[in-house]
């Protein structure tokens, strides 16, 4: 037994009534004795059934063990007791997310950070849900996109819809070794947009239309379809550069058609 959980031990010891049972089962949990620090909290609820502390801790002991249901009806009665409990808060937000309620896990997430801004762990917790949606979110875009650009000549590897932070939308792009570049393109592609605004403003140019890159093996069309949306046009250096412009605007019509129904 450790100095600190002796020290406790002892105190509860002394008075039953003492909130040390607390510091104790949080101990036992941290050491994993999750059943020690069941009994523990249990106890101390039988003193303090009303402590929405004490809910909180044995649903986390109760989460721990992977009791999670039972662990769902304790934070639920912490939560009846102390709404703005912060443990509590993030507790059911855990639970959201374990369901797949990213929406449910923001919700609780956000109500904590209300209560106390500074506090590291919900502002740890609530980026990662926040990434989370955004991950599936554009799972559901690419799904949505792959047929954006069926029909049209080289979308299996030459056309590619991207949202300005650099998330692919639809469509295709392969080097010319044959390897797949879409999501590693698409990340560039947003940071060269975000340049050539930064440069057309400094000079006074207005709004930037086309970004056209002549290389050795080919060219590139970059464009904005639309204020939240990027296309790149990949073509093979035999094919003239008007050429590519023309199918970069035929492509440019069809992202769009596709943006609005997705708004819709």
């Amino acid at each position: 037994m450790t100095d600190d959980i002796r020290a406790l031990t002892a105190e509860l010891a002394r008075d039953p009534n003492s909130l040390a049972f607390l510091r104790l089962a949080e101990a036992l949990r941290l050491r994993e004795q999750l059943d020690a620090a069941a009994t523990v909290v249990l106890a101390g609820l039988e003193r303090h059934p009303d402590l929405a502390d004490a809910h909180d801790l044995y649903a986390r002991i109760l989460a721990d063990a992977g009791s999670l249901d039972a662990a769902r009806e304790a934070w639920e009665r912490a939560f009846a007791l102390d709404s703005r409990h912060v443990g509590t808060l993030k507790g059911l937000a855990y639970l959201a997310f374990c369901d797949g309620d990213l929406d449910g896990a923001l919700d609780r997430l956000e109500s904590a950070l209300g209560v106390d801004p500074t506090d590291e762990s919900v502002v740890q917790a609530l980026q990662t849900v926040r990434e989370e949606a955004e991950r599936r979110l554009a799972e559901g875009r690419l799904r949505a996109g792959t047929d954006i650009f069926a029909g049209f000549e080289g979308a299996e590897h030459g056309l590619l819809l991207a949202d300005r932070r650099g998330l692919v939308l639809g469509g295709a792009l392969r080097s010319v070794a044959g390897g797949d570049v879409a999501e590693e393109v698409a990340a560039y592609v947003a940071g060269a947009a975000q340049e050539a605004e930064r440069t057309a403003r400094l000079l006074d140019l207005g709004d930037w239309s086309a970004i056209v890159v002549e290389g050795a093996a080919g060219h590139l069309h970059l464009s904005a379809p639309a204020p939240e949306a990027l296309l790149l046009v990949k073509r093979d250096r035999a094919v003239p550069p008007g050429r590519v412009a023309l199918l970069a605007r035929r492509a440019a019509a069809t992202a769009r058609g596709w943006l609005e129904a997705q708004r819709g």
